[in-house]
Protein backbone atom coordinates (compact mmCIF):
# COMPACT_ATOMS: atom_id res chain seq x y z
CA UNK A 1 0.00 0.00 0.00
CA UNK A 2 1.11 3.54 -0.74
CA UNK A 3 -0.43 6.29 1.39
CA UNK A 4 -0.99 9.91 0.39
CA UNK A 5 -1.01 12.84 2.81
CA UNK A 6 -3.68 15.53 2.56
CA UNK A 7 -1.13 18.05 1.23
CA UNK A 8 -0.01 15.62 -1.49
CA UNK A 9 -3.64 14.82 -2.39
CA UNK A 10 -4.47 18.50 -2.80
CA UNK A 11 -1.40 19.11 -4.96
CA UNK A 12 -2.11 16.06 -7.15
CA UNK A 13 -5.68 17.23 -7.77
CA UNK A 14 -4.39 20.75 -8.53
CA UNK A 15 -1.72 19.53 -10.98
CA UNK A 16 -4.09 17.14 -12.72
CA UNK A 17 -6.56 19.97 -13.34
CA UNK A 18 -3.79 22.43 -14.29
CA UNK A 19 -2.40 19.96 -16.86
CA UNK A 20 -5.87 19.45 -18.37
CA UNK A 21 -6.16 15.79 -17.37
CA UNK A 22 -9.51 14.21 -16.58
CA UNK A 23 -10.37 12.30 -13.42
CA UNK A 24 -9.54 9.14 -15.43
CA UNK A 25 -5.85 10.05 -15.22
CA UNK A 26 -4.35 8.29 -12.24
CA UNK A 27 -1.00 8.81 -10.57
CA UNK A 28 1.70 6.42 -11.73
CA UNK A 29 4.59 5.99 -9.28
CA UNK A 30 7.77 4.45 -10.68
CA UNK A 31 11.20 3.57 -9.38
CA UNK A 32 13.99 3.92 -11.94
CA UNK A 33 17.72 3.46 -11.83
CA UNK A 34 19.68 6.70 -11.44
CA UNK A 35 20.24 9.58 -9.10
CA UNK A 36 23.11 9.94 -6.69
CA UNK A 37 21.89 7.06 -4.47
CA UNK A 38 21.20 4.55 -7.26
CA UNK A 39 17.40 4.60 -7.51
CA UNK A 40 15.02 7.46 -8.11
CA UNK A 41 11.30 8.13 -7.93
CA UNK A 42 9.20 9.22 -10.88
CA UNK A 43 5.61 10.49 -10.91
CA UNK A 44 3.36 10.91 -13.94
CA UNK A 45 -0.32 10.94 -14.82
CA UNK A 46 -1.54 7.89 -16.72
CA UNK A 47 -5.05 7.05 -18.00
CA UNK A 48 -4.24 3.41 -18.70
CA UNK A 49 -3.60 0.47 -16.43
CA UNK A 50 -0.88 -1.81 -17.76
CA UNK A 51 -0.69 -5.56 -17.34
CA UNK A 52 0.92 -6.36 -14.01
CA UNK A 53 0.08 -3.00 -12.41
CA UNK A 54 -1.01 -2.90 -8.80
CA UNK A 55 -3.67 -0.29 -8.12
CA UNK A 56 -4.01 1.42 -4.74
CA UNK A 57 -6.39 4.14 -3.70
CA UNK A 58 -5.96 6.59 -0.84
CA UNK A 59 -7.90 9.80 -0.22
CA UNK A 60 -9.50 9.57 -3.67
CA UNK A 61 -6.15 9.23 -5.49
CA UNK A 62 -5.71 6.08 -7.57
CA UNK A 63 -2.06 5.06 -7.66
CA UNK A 64 -0.65 2.74 -10.33
CA UNK A 65 2.57 0.85 -9.59
CA UNK A 66 4.35 -1.76 -11.70
CA UNK A 67 5.45 -4.93 -9.91
CA UNK A 68 9.16 -4.09 -10.01
CA UNK A 69 8.63 -0.67 -8.46
CA UNK A 70 6.24 -2.06 -5.87
CA UNK A 71 9.05 -4.02 -4.23
CA UNK A 72 10.72 -0.72 -3.34
CA UNK A 73 7.57 1.23 -2.48
CA UNK A 74 5.53 -0.93 -0.10
CA UNK A 75 4.65 1.09 2.98
CA UNK A 76 5.69 4.41 1.42
CA UNK A 77 3.86 7.66 2.13
CA UNK A 78 3.75 10.38 -0.53
CA UNK A 79 3.84 13.89 0.94
CA UNK A 80 4.15 17.40 -0.46
CA UNK A 81 6.23 20.18 1.03
CA UNK A 82 6.12 23.84 0.09
CA UNK A 83 8.32 25.17 2.86
CA UNK A 84 11.47 27.24 2.89
CA UNK A 85 13.70 24.19 2.47
CA UNK A 86 12.22 23.31 -0.88
CA UNK A 87 9.02 22.61 -2.70
CA UNK A 88 7.91 19.31 -4.11
CA UNK A 89 6.75 15.78 -3.52
CA UNK A 90 8.57 13.78 -0.87
CA UNK A 91 8.61 10.02 -0.41
CA UNK A 92 8.70 8.71 3.14
CA UNK A 93 9.96 5.23 2.33
CA UNK A 94 10.61 2.74 5.15
CA UNK A 95 12.51 0.51 2.69
CA UNK A 96 15.18 3.11 1.89
CA UNK A 97 18.44 2.62 3.73
CA UNK A 98 19.95 5.80 2.33
CA UNK A 99 18.58 8.88 0.60
CA UNK A 100 20.32 11.77 -1.09
CA UNK A 101 20.13 15.31 0.23
CA UNK A 102 17.49 16.40 -2.27
CA UNK A 103 15.25 13.41 -1.48
CA UNK A 104 14.85 12.39 -5.13
CA UNK A 105 16.97 9.27 -5.00
CA UNK A 106 17.50 6.41 -2.55
CA UNK A 107 19.05 3.00 -2.08
CA UNK A 108 17.89 -0.16 -0.34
Amino acid sequence: MIAVTDKAKDKIFELRKQDGHSNNHNLRVLVKGGGCSGLMYDLEFDATTKEGDEVFEDKGIKILVDKKSLLYLLGTTLDFSDGLNGKGFQFINPNATRTCGCGESFSV
